[in-house]
This record gives structure tokens, sequence and C-alpha cells, in this order.
């Protein structure tokens, strides 16, 4: 019998969400805390200074979305009154390069922090204090770069070198972190502890608001105080949607990727039962679906607004006393640059031209900006018999939509839901996992253009998920390991 169940990327960050469980914390309380542990224990991932969103459904049947994402910055400055500071940057991923701009000018008014503090006041019964304390003694101490952190920070290298303090605090001993090293952040720490005594100690308001916009404005930066000081944490309704008998709760509008998930799977139901698993007419039957709702959404995507899904991470949470939370959270690549004293890597949420279509800094201050990010709750009878979310930026959509199609049509166990290998449609062509049956393979071939990967990667999304325990049955957590994805089961007694 389990009180509690955690997934998330990163053994760390899952500690900290089971820390909170055991001291009789409830899933928000621990949903909040593997936040901010995020913010240290993955921190290329994700950062205070960045922006995410929280599905959270109470004992009570309470469901709502937390939309804490970023806002376009600007608020208060005359069109022309600041050249925004851009540096393109060229990260070599394993399949391509691809160039970003980094800089204050790419960084978007941040939403993580408020939105923790929204939420625990919200939701959660512990003391605040409490609940940063996990992620101050990480900050304090250390964090062990695991393969996964080390890999993501030399990925980031040409970020981080560019400012004295990011190539500090990512470089302790004069080169990139590597394995086994330890990421000490005592700024941070420094932060977190003043936060949990004082709830009001955050960017968005005094001292450091100031601060922040201070180095804004000298450094070529666009968020200003009114920016920070108008942030609001939007409390939304899940976009709901029917799927064999049962309740998909989901990221509503304006972000589109929750809309995306429910169209591909409204699209296998109407396909009729699925294949048999791993069948060829199963990995047919997924890539006709994605297919179509690329097609579909070409036809009918004219939505104007900046849209980001990089550089993310996911935690889902279950308790003991019914509530559940599935939170995802981005920092984009990261801007280079830090809120000034505090430890907190800035997002560069702006700087990404594939999704500025109509120019850089074109859309107008304090807009939501979209996301593909997609927080998810399968219930059953009422109840959560799934909690997911997934990093992956446009694989988002098409991991969620695998991993929840393999445990309700087929009933398989979220860990083998997790692992199985996975394929997804680009546009072009199917990016498929190894692992799939030859003649799987072949069959999509006479279809559709394919690229076949040597290798389990993390471009397939990193889903971390739980089922809560239902009547006579334990509940299960499992990490993805493809983002090197951990999970905890916290016993009773």
């Amino acid at each position: 019998m389990s009180v509690g169940l955690v997934a998330g990327g990163h053994p760390e960050v899952c500690r900290a969400a089971a820390t909170l469980l055991e001291q009789g914390g409830n899933a928000f309380d621990a949903v909040v805390a593997a936040g901010f542990a995020a913010a240290v224990a993955e921190p290329t991932l994700s950062s205070l200074g960045g922006g995410g969103f929280l599905l959270a459904r109470t004992a009570a049947g309470d469901a709502t979305v937390f939309d804490f994402f970023v806002d376009t910055p600007g608020r208060g400055l005359a069109a022309p009154a600041v050249a925004p500071h851009f540096e393109p940057v060229t990260i070599a991923f394993p399949g391509s390069d691809q160039v970003f701009n980094v800089g204050r000018g790419s960084v978007a008014v941040p939403g993580c922090l408020a939105g923790y503090l929204h939420v625990h006041e919200r939701l959660g019964c512990r003391p605040l204090s409490d609940v940063v304390a996990p992620a101050v003694g990480l900050a304090s101490g250390g964090v062990v770069a695991t393969p996964m952190a080390a890999a993501l920070v030399a990925l980031l290298w040409p970020i981080f070198e560019r400012a004295p303090d990011t190539h500090a605090l990512f470089a302790p001993h004069g080169h990139p972190l590597r394995v086994g090293e330890r990421l000490v952040n005592p700024d941070l720490a420094a932060f977190l502890a003043q936060l949990g005594d004082d709830p009001g100690h955050t960017f968005h308001r005094g001292a450091q608001a100031e601060a922040l916009a201070a180095d804004m404005a000298a450094g070529g930066g666009l968020v200003t105080e009114e920016d920070l000081a108008a942030y609001q944490v939007v409390e939304r309704e899940p976009l709901a949607l029917g799927y064999r008998g049962r309740r998909v709760l989901t990221n509503p509008a304006p972000s589109f990727g929750g809309s995306l998930v429910a169209l591909t799977l409204g699209l296998l139901e109407d396909g009729g039962t699925l294949p048999e698993r791993g069948s060829p007419d199963h990995a047919a039957a997924l890539t006709e679906a994605m297919v179509e709702t690329d097609r579909l959404r070409s036809g009918g995507d004219v939505d104007p607004r900046p849209r980001v899904s990089r550089g993310t991470t996911h935690v889902s949470v279950a308790d003991r006393y019914g509530n559940a939370a599935s939170m995802t959270t981005s920092n984009g690549e990261a801007s280079g640059h830090l809120v000034p004293g505090t430890g907190i890597l800035l997002n560069n949420m702006l700087g990404e031209d594939d999704l500025h279509p109509h120019g850089f800094h074109a859309a107008p201050a304090g807009q939501r900006v979209a996301s593909m990010m997609s927080p998810t709750m399968v219930l059953d009878d009422g109840d959560p018999r799934l909690v997911v979310g997934s990093g992956g930026s446009k694989r988002i959509r098409t991991t969620i939509v695998q991993v929840v199609s393999a445990v309700v049509d087929h009933g398989v166990d979220v860990r083998e839901a997790i692992e199985a290998p996975r394929l997804h449609w680009d546009g072009e062509q199917v990016q498929i996992e190894p692992g799939w049956a030859p003649a799987a393979v072949d069959a999509l071939r006479r279809r559709w253009p394919v690229n076949e990967w040597g290798e389990r990667n993390l471009y397939f999304g990193g889903a971390h998920a739980v089922v809560p325990a239902g009547p006579g049955g334990a509940g299960r957590a499992a990490g993805d390991p493809r983002r090197g994805g951990d999970a905890v089961v916290v016993p009773a007694g």
C-alpha cells in the first residue's frame, strides 16, 4: 500500500516531492517542491525564470489548469526605446545544428516562481519553508551531475560560456560540468531560504524586481518592472474529452498541445479498436492519426501568437488523499543570463526563429505565449488512473498519445508503456525508434518516408507518469529513461 507516487526527470526532483509526501504534505506541496528542486537539479530544462503548466485534480473532484507560462515583455516601453540584445548561437544537436537567439532580448516575462507560490497558496497544506527546504539543501550542498545533466550542459555550453556568472555556475572546475561533479548554487540557496520565510521575496516586486529590470534596461532586455508586477497566474478549466469510456483532461487554449492530443486520440477512437500492439496495422493506425492531425492543424492553425515548448521537463504526483498533479515546465534553451544576485537562470523564450514566423518581438506586450506542453490525466469512474506529461517540443503530443493509448487500449503497465519504442510523424517522414518489428517498419515504408533511428533517444520525448492505486490494486510510477527519468513509491507507515 503506497501513500504517494512520484515520477520525474531527475532522482533528486523525485526525492524532493517524496519528502513532502512523507511529511504529510499533499500532491500539490509535493509537485511544487519538485518544481523548486528541478530549478536546481535540472537547470538546463527548468528554472524559476521559465514558465509552465500544472493540471491539478483534488480529491473532491475539482480540476484546474494553472497557466504560469511566460508573457511577452515590453509594458511601458516606447516601441523604438530599446534595441533588443540578441546573440545568435549554434547548438549542435545529434541530428543537425540549430541556431537560437540568446541574450537579454530573448527573455520573456517569467512565470514559474509566481506559479509555484500561487499553487502552494491555493492548494498546499505544508509551510512554504518545508516546501522549499529540499531545493535549498540541493543548491547549497550541490547536485551530482548525471550523464543526462552533463550532456545537456555540454550541448548548451555555447550559451553558458558567454557570461561570467553562467560560466562560473556551469564550469565550477574550469570546464563544462562533467558526470560526477557537483553543481552548487549558493545564491539560489540563499534566495530560496529567504523565500521560505517570506513568500513576498520574489523578483516580481520590490528590490529584486528593480534589480532585474535595471539589468534588462542596461543590457538590451525588454522585461520591465511593469511586466513583472502585472504578471498573473491564470486558472483555466481543463480541456476534457472522452476516450474509450474514460475521461481525459489536458491543457486547454490558448495553448494548443492539449487540443492536438485530443484530436489525435479522437481520430484513434474513430478508427475503431486498435490492432494488435506492435503489429504493422498498429504502427500504421498511429501514423495515420498523426498525419491526419497535422493535415487538420495546417488547415486551421492561424493563431499568430509565439509558441514555445523546448528545454522541457515534467513531474507527475499522486498522494494518499486522492489528489493528483501533472506539471510541465520549460526554460527554452536559457538566455545565458541570471536574475542578478539570485542564481536563477532566465529563459530565452523569445529567441527561436521558427516560433516567431511574423518576426521577433512582433507580438504585443503582455500576451501569454502558447505552448505544446500538455499535462494530462486519464480518469476512470471519476478517479485518476493515469497522470502523465512529457517534454520534447513537437513530440510532446505524440508521446502522450502513445502512452495513453498503450495503457487504455492495450492495458499495459505504465512502465512498459513508457519504455516501448515510439514513432513520430514530423510532417515529412516517420521518425521511428528501434524495437518495432521489421514487418511494421516495412509496412510504414510502403506508405510514407521513414527514418529509422539506431538508438532510443530523448528526441522522442520524456514521459513521466504515475498510476494511482485503484480498488484492490497498488499504485505504480515510471520515469522515462530517454531523459534520465526516475520514480518513487512512498510506502505507507
